[in-house]
């Protein structure tokens, strides 16, 4: 990362951010100081400004620090501002009611997938998903469905950037084997995740496009490999795309764009 033209205090502050973030139960300041080029009157410092405006709490009895409140605003404001997650809520309601599974809606960011809504549906499902948490692209159904209409560059730039991790023994692991398996997706409008990222769960998922027939983002339903077999996938997937055009009509993209 180039930091040549950053202000160094500023710099500190989001590093310190971002370690604290990383302990659930919280960290005092020589735990912070003993992770980062910054002396310990220098950190306790800048923590107390963090705590000034909202961005970082002190537990009154352990003295550890944590991220504040003001975090969640801050995300929430910023769910709000995404035009897709308000004109798809509707149709992913629907998917919910239809399927009684789990389902997501996602945007693309930096070679990666990023959830901004999840509905849990009326069946009991555990998965590690949730808004706001990034996932990869090569194994999942939704990073599929979206890689599958960028540009074949751009998705092997995307796959030597971030690698192609194994995550099941399922996962597609060679650029190769992907490009067919993108290729596959484009033909029939639906992408597939059979356990390739998370053993024992079964995903489906379309593309959504913005008015400019960009990729932006992707729509998927998410239940256990014993319920989504191969006959349920084969009846979700005409659901599926119809539901990807609908979210992205209301975005402005037309048909007539295809």
């Amino acid at each position: 990362m180039q930091r040549d033209n950053v202000v160094k205090s500023v710099s500190r502050a989001l590093d310190i951010i971002a370690i604290v973030g990383l302990k659930k139960g919280g960290l005092g300041v020589t735990e912070i100081a003993n992770q980062i080029d910054i002396n310990k009157s220098s950190v306790f410092r800048i923590l107390s400004t963090l705590v000034q405006y909202g961005y970082i709490e002190q537990n009154p009895e352990t003295g550890k620090y944590k991220l504040g409140y003001k975090f969640l605003d801050i995300s929430s404001k910023l769910l709000e501002s995404i035009d897709l997650r308000s004109e798809a809520k509707p149709f992913l309601q629907e998917l919910e009611n239809k399927t009684n599974e789990v389902i997501h809606l996602v945007v693309y960011d930096q070679g990666e997938v990023v959830y901004i809504e999840k509905l849990e549906g009326n069946e009991t499902l555990r998965t590690h998903s949730k808004v706001g948490k990034r996932a990869p692209m090569h194994s999942t159904s939704v990073g599929k469905a979206i890689l599958s209409h960028l540009p074949e560059n751009d998705v092997l730039s995307i796959l030597d950037r971030k690698g192609m991790p194994c995550h099941t023994d399922y996962t597609i692991t060679t650029p190769e084997e992907f490009l067919h398996e993108l290729n596959q997706i484009r033909q029939r409008g639906y992408a597939l995740d059979l356990e390739e990222n998370e053993y024992g769960i079964t995903c489906i998922a379309a593309p959504v496009f913005d008015h400019l027939g960009k990729v932006v983002g992707a729509v998927s339903i998410s239940g256990p490999t014993t319920r989504m077999n191969t006959e349920r996938l084969n009846q979700l997937g005409p659901l599926m795309i119809q539901t990807g055009k609908q979210i992205s009509a209301r975005l402005g993209y037309s048909i007539y764009q295809q």
